[in-house]
């Protein structure tokens, strides 16, 4: 391979079965220039991303954030695939860069950010966050700063943002409307919740795609279930006045209208969740 540019001493762009690349190793352009060939025993990484805007943004990113942050992000973001064995967009790798590079930044210059919805990102999703503390770890370890565990909420959000390929708004907005869905929820039986059982992680997991397709505006398109639907309104009268207080809810506060596929979904989980208490 031929360098195509030059980013800075640790980074340079490529050309690699017809398709740019970006190649990065310590000192891979020192006394390079563009045409030259490249040193493969310098290459630590290359990095293909598909998207150009995405690729846009990584170049700029990398061009002035040191290597070693780059470094630390590639570890946590493949702990964080080996640990949630789920694929991650190429996004991360910009957005968990920069806010490392950030966040440390801010802890030098004494300049701490509280997370608001760091309880509910705990709550909610519990292998990002344990996977954020690890990350913290990380940073220890290269770095010798210890992040506060605010901090660990955001990385989580970060990891749940590109399992989505979300913007981190829209992912705030999905763990605000699943926490406003647990309350009514809690409210209404007067309970607590078990949340490390299996049927609260699978009611999670089946919120967050609700809460998702809330905030992006779109339905869950199934056959109709009509027939069904009447059977669980019979069988489980209370979880579904629970989920036509859920209903209101979203539609005056969110615009969102449940179809009876949600509703009867939703009621079944929530049956689940309540049956043991």
């Amino acid at each position: 391979m031929k360098i195509l540019k030059i980013l800075n001493n640790n980074v340079i762009i490529s050309v690699k079965k017809e398709e740019e690349v970006i190649v990065m190793g310590r000192g891979i352009a020192f006394n390079k220039k563009a045409g030259d060939e490249i040193n493969e025993n310098k290459i630590d990484k290359i990095f293909t991303l598909e998207d150009e805007n995405i690729t846009a943004k990584f170049k700029t990113l990398i061009a002035d954030i040191p290597i070693e942050y780059m470094e630390l992000s590639e570890k946590i973001i493949n702990y964080a695939k080996m640990e949630l064995g789920k694929k991650l967009d190429n996004s991360i790798y910009i957005s968990l860069t920069d806010h490392i590079h950030f966040a440390i930044e801010r802890h030098r210059n004494n300049i701490p950010i509280k997370n608001g919805l760091l309880w509910e990102t705990k709550q909610l999703y519990k292998e990002e966050f344990e996977i954020a503390i690890e990350a913290l770890n990380m940073i220890f370890e290269q770095f010798h700063i210890i992040l506060p565990e605010d901090e660990a909420g955001f990385i989580a959000l970060h990891l749940v943002n590109a399992q989505f390929s979300e913007d981190m708004s829209n992912v705030v907005d999905m763990t605000k409307v699943t926490q406003d869905i647990i309350t009514i929820i809690k409210y209404h039986f007067k309970i607590e919740f078990d949340d490390n059982s299996l049927n609260y992680y699978r009611f999670i997991t089946h919120l967050k795609f609700l809460a998702h397709r809330l905030v992006k505006g779109n339905h869950y398109k199934g056959e109709s279930e009509d027939d069904l639907l009447n059977v669980i309104k019979k069988k489980y009268p209370e979880a579904y006045k629970c989920t036509e207080k859920i209903k209101k809810f979203v539609e005056s506060q969110h615009r969102y209208q449940l179809t009876e596929e949600e509703m009867l979904y939703l009621t079944i989980h929530i049956q689940r969740i309540v049956k043991n208490k």
